[in-house]
């Protein structure tokens, strides 16, 4: 008879190893100490509100990096998204034209523009991120 499959008959099978002395709990855990404590509705509610304000769904991330760090920064990224996404644009056209110059043993002027204009698309991306950093404040 196997109890594994059912979910309740899995907790009784995990509970009756345990007894066994097959497993000890939290053996294969990064993190080992629990902490339990008690709040009342109101408080997790407000943890749940400030947890959606961050973006964050793992209460547990949540409360640990609080209170060891007492905030939560969350960085919109997307500039940096968009500068990789224009970094790997010139890196390829950079490849095209490297391969084109091998084989013909020249290069085009339209290319090499092409390069500039990606070129100081890139730069205007990194000055509009470190601009957003430094209004960064702790």
């Amino acid at each position: 008879m196997v109890l594994y499959p059912n979910p309740r008959n899995r907790l009784l099978f995990v509970r009756i190893l345990i007894m066994e002395g097959l497993i000890i709990p939290g053996e294969n855990r990064k993190r080992s100490n629990r902490i339990v404590f008690y709040v009342d509705e109101n408080e997790a509610g407000l943890i749940k509100e400030k947890m959606a304000l961050a973006n964050i769904r793992n209460r547990e991330a949540y409360i640990r990096k609080m209170v060891l760090d007492g905030y939560v920064v969350r960085l919109d990224l997307s500039d940096v998204r968009k500068m990789v996404q224009l970094l790997s644009n010139s890196t390829s056209n950079l490849n095209q034209i490297a391969k084109r110059a091998n084989e013909t043993r020249s290069i085009y002027e339209s290319d090499i523009k092409d390069l500039q204009a990606h070129y100081e698309k890139l730069w205007e991306q990194a000055e509009a991120i470190l601009r957003g950093l430094a209004k960064v404040k702790r």
